[in-house]
């Protein structure tokens, strides 16, 4: 085991399968206590199984570790209330929040329901909040800062079969970015780590990821530890072994008018204003640069 995280109290909301167990399992190693909160949920939200939970924490347990298992909702704020509850009555404190927990609606556009989107935004955008909200106002209380981490992938893309899953995870950034700044006097830092790998929602979605979920943990790991204390407000990608620093929307480019704009002259504008802007968005993002690391990775 390392010692990275040693002493630390870490809450990881799906932390029962897929990339939340791979951060929970992770963050054990790494010396933290970790409330494995997870309602076993099936991909869609429904059929709770509350042994996903326990087997994830027993296994860390098996481990040398610390760890609870909590089956508790992160749609509703008695749920959250709850989850953070348990770790303080558990050992007294809370340093990090990773927030995994998700469901998936997987349906075209024009066949989606209302309920369809309530139910992933509520367990995604506003089970973010709920659980960052909870978790800073403990940190604040606490007075020793921590790290809360939101999950966002795939929020730069438009989907219409995946609409509001796309649309929770846009939210989560700009959300998170909104907590950075929120708790910035109080030593508490907010990012979000948008991974790529291998789960029951990339499965689901027929698309063709191998790469692990365990590849995703140490960047969690490094966001939670005291070395990232300077680093809040920032997005990370992570697919496989490559880590990507993710930019804000920002201006490409602009035209002013010294009259308001009439539609001829937008017309006659816009090929010069879109230069450069694909007429349809691609499938996906063009690759960015990579760089190879400056020091071999520990062991």
């Amino acid at each position: 085991m390392g010692a990275n995280l040693e002493s630390k109290v870490v809450i990881v909301t799906g932390g029962g399968r897929g990339i939340g167990r791979a951060i929970a399992d992770a963050c054990a190693e790494e010396g933290a206590k970790v409330v494995v909160a997870d309602r076993g949920l099936a991909l869609d939200g429904s059929s709770p199984d509350p042994a996903v939970a326990e087997e994830a924490a027993s296994a860390i347990r098996a481990q040398g570790g610390e760890a609870l298992a909590v089956t508790e909702s992160v749609a509703v704020k008695a749920g959250a209330d709850a989850i953070i509850d348990a770790a303080i009555s558990e050992w007294g404190r809370l340093d990090g929040v990773v927030c995994c927990a998700g469901i998936l609606r997987h349906r075209p556009f024009l066949e989606l329901t209302e309920s369809d989107f309530d139910a992933v935004i509520a367990t995604h955008l506003k089970g973010h909040f709920l659980m960052y909200q909870a978790a800073l106002s403990r940190m604040v209380q606490q007075g020793s800062g921590g790290s809360l981490i939101g999950i966002s992938s795939g929020y730069v893309l438009g989907d219409p079969a995946r609409t509001p899953y796309r649309a929770a995870k846009a939210g989560i950034v700009a959300l998170t970015k909104s907590v950075a700044m929120a708790g910035a006097e109080h030593k508490v830092r907010a990012n979000v780590i948008s991974p790529i790998a291998d789960t029951r929602m990339t499965q689901a979605s027929q698309l063709p990821i191998k790469m692990p979920p365990e590849d995703v943990a140490p960047m969690a790991v490094y966001l939670l530890s005291d070395r990232a204390a300077g680093i809040s407000g920032e997005v990370y990608g992570v697919s496989g072994t490559s880590i990507a620093i993710w930019e804000d929307p920002h201006e490409r480019r602009s035209i002013r008018n010294p009259v308001r704009w009439t539609q001829d002259g937008i017309d006659a504008n816009m090929a010069w204003l879109r230069a450069g802007v694909p007429d349809r968005q691609p499938p996906v993002p063009p690759l960015p640069e990579t760089a190879q690391p400056i020091a071999e990775p520990d062991g």
